[in-house]
């Protein structure tokens, strides 16, 4: 089994900042590319950010500028550094990773999801 493990969502003021975390344990050869989503309330889940293996990185357009997705591969980890935060990012951010297990086979794993409110 493999598991994502998010953390770092909370409550911050407009304009404040916050850094996500999520990571991935279990039976993992190789982890391909890694990803974050938001689904605000009442909406549907959305991209935020992506980043491949080899560290090139894509946004969503509401993002760029102020969101950076990086990745520790020795960690297993992925972060996604949020500046600049505005109430309409207060959504629930979710982890998301294609990962190879030591059988060959390939998973597409969700995190739990955490809770960013962005709020004066």
């Amino acid at each position: 089994q493999v598991e994502l493990v998010e953390s770092g969502g909370g409550l911050v003021q407009p304009g404040g900042s916050l850094r996500l975390s999520c990571a991935a344990s279990g039976r993992i050869a190789r982890i391909n590319d890694m990803a974050w989503y938001r689904q605000p309330p009442g909406q549907q889940r959305e991209l935020v950010a992506h980043i491949t293996s080899g560290g090139s990185t894509n946004y969503a357009d509401s993002v760029k500028g102020r969101f950076t997705i990086s990745r520790d591969n020795a960690k297993n980890t992925v972060y996604l550094q949020m500046n600049s935060l505005k109430p309409e990012d207060t959504a629930v951010y979710y982890c998301n990773t294609n990962v190879v297990t030591p059988e060959s086979l390939f998973l597409r794993v969700w995190g739990q999801g955490t809770l960013v409110t962005v709020s004066s």
